[in-house]
């Protein structure tokens, strides 16, 4: 092939593939809602770890500030985060705080994730989603990840990895500055 064959093919693909985002982008638009900061954060589902789990989604959370945390049990970086936010929660909760911490752990791991809760002695909402749906409803790379709502639903804050001391005093400032604001 000639070097201008090569350049027609390279052309003729990139075209091609440009087409195809476009397309995508047209069909698919409405659903490619990015999950970011300023953004609404999207609903999820999953169940409590009692002994008759119970469904919880962000709607049981409407009107207040949410810290989500997306972990797993077989995640280091999630261990090493767990007593931060448990201290965070201690400091908050009785300024309107509420952690909420959800599991992707794959199914069947229901006693695992009880264990890691006593083991690291964890006081705030632990629930579970066995499908890990969750994962794609917030557009995760990983575990673990965290997100401040406010009351309002939008997403203040998005932390991709564990929240080490820095993050945790930007995080403390944030809900400072939240919990004072009025429910819209």
């Amino acid at each position: 092939m000639t070097r201008r064959g090569q350049w027609l093919l390279v052309a003729a693909i990139v075209m091609i593939a440009a087409a195809g985002v476009w397309t995508g982008v047209m069909y698919f638009g409405a659903d490619l809602k990015r999950v970011t900061v300023g953004a609404r954060a999207p609903d999820f589902h999953a169940v409590t770890l009692d002994s008759a789990p119970m469904s919880r989604s962000l709607a049981d959370y409407r009107g207040q500030v949410v810290l989500l945390n997306i972990w797993a049990t077989w995640c280091p970086p999630c261990e090493r985060e767990m007593p931060m936010l448990e201290q965070l929660y201690k400091d908050y909760a009785a300024k309107g705080l509420k952690l909420v911490a959800v599991s992707m752990d794959a199914p069947g791991m229901e006693g695992p994730i009880r264990d890691f809760i006593k083991r690291y002695g964890l006081t705030f909402d632990v629930l579970y989603d066995a499908d890990g749906k969750i994962r794609t409803d917030y557009m995760t790379t990983g575990a673990p990840e965290s997100f401040v709502i406010g009351k309002d639903g939008v997403i203040r804050y998005k932390q991709i990895a564990a929240i080490n001391d820095r993050d945790a005093a930007q995080i403390r400032a944030l809900l400072d500055s939240i919990l004072a604001e009025r429910a819209n």
